[in-house]
């Protein structure tokens, strides 16, 4: 039996979410691969092995993954939200090109999911309604001066950006100054929404102006999404024009 390697986005959070395409997938996995909370929300059934890990071993996650399909495993690696935004799709295929050629020519599909950003827009309104970005507030991949440069960027550019891992307990400070630099550059009127546990019971949905923006409003369970100077309200909803 030859094997495969899915690459599936698990959504949000709430079941509903995932997809059609993805639960046959998992229905036809021999083994499942990716971050322990995610693993978790595997349901456990004969003949399936569950292959949790650590939050930093993405590579070798990726080559447990391609090793075991290129044995002639029907492997199953999940992210939440979709697997091509910060998450485990480009891992993958950098295990792929920096391992034996064979891993290559190994039947890959990747499975998109609801991204968290488009989830918590979807909550709010359509905050996404003109042009966007999205940034990792993560410096374990990239020093913490190039976000910053990238937050400037983006404002200077007036898009919406959807940021991701905002501030964990390793690093509060971090998400505190990056807040300061988006007070000192948008404005203090500019709006910000904190979206937790998107999809879940345990939703929260929060807009403020940036004035009033603090940095415990966000956790790793958060997105956040600056708005466009354009961004507005309208009664409970946030929104941005399509028109400039």
């Amino acid at each position: 039996m030859s094997g495969s390697l899915v690459i599936a986005g698990l959504g949000p959070g709430a079941e509903a979410m995932v997809t059609p395409e993805v639960r046959a997938a998992l229905e036809q996995a021999s083994d499942v691969i990716g971050y322990i909370p995610y693993v978790a929300r595997i349901a456990p059934r004969e003949g399936l092995r569950l292959h949790p890990s650590d939050n930093r071993v993405e590579t070798e996650r990726a080559r447990h993954a391609l090793q075991l399909a290129s044995e002639g495993a029907q492997v199953v690696v999940v992210s939440s939200g979709d697997p091509g935004v910060f998450a485990m799709a480009a891992a993958v295929f950098e295990a792929a090109e920096q391992g034996p050629r064979a891993w290559l020519d190994l039947d890959i599909r990747v499975l998109p999911g609801i991204s968290a950003m488009f989830a918590a827009a979807a909550a709010a309104g359509a905050p996404l309604g003109h042009d966007f970005c999205a940034i990792n507030l993560s410096d374990n991949l990239k020093p913490f001066e190039l976000i910053r440069r990238r937050i400037a960027l983006a404002i200077e550019a007036d898009f919406v950006t959807a940021f991701y891992n905002p501030r964990s307990l390793a690093r509060p400070h971090q998400f505190a100054e990056a807040l300061a630099l988006m007070q000192d550059l948008a404005g203090p009127e500019r709006l910000i929404l904190f979206a937790r546990a998107v999809s879940t019971p345990q939703q929260q949905l929060r807009v403020v102006a940036l004035k009033d923006a603090r940095p415990e409003m966000a956790d790793m369970r958060s997105l956040v999404i600056l708005g466009s100077s354009r961004t507005r309200e309208a009664g409970r909803w946030l929104y941005t024009p399509r028109r400039v």
